[in-house]
């Protein structure tokens, strides 16, 4: 059974992800706020955020840039900027 929830990316109602798919208080911030939807394209900015500026998820200060971008790609609508990367127009 799917929960719907207010997301605050899409700025409209979508399904909720089933269960808390990140720890502490953003975990649960993205729990009640962010859709499957808007998870789907966060991980797509973060694949890309990994490979471009080869994060090494071992590494403290790199998931610390990791979560801070993923906070505000989520909650406070920033866009992902990766150095010579140009999204494809339509």
């Amino acid at each position: 059974m799917s929960r719907t929830i207010f997301c605050t990316f899409l700025q409209r109602d979508a399904d909720g992800q089933d269960f808390q798919l990140y720890p502490g208080e953003v975990g649960k911030r993205i729990y009640n706020e962010i859709s499957k939807e808007a998870w789907g394209e966060w991980m797509k900015k973060q694949t890309m955020l990994i490979n471009e500026k080869k994060l090494n998820m071992m590494n403290v200060d790199d998931r610390k840039l990791l979560e801070q971008e993923m906070v505000r790609f989520l909650f406070e609508g920033h866009e992902v900027h990766i150095e010579g990367y140009t999204p494809p127009s339509e």
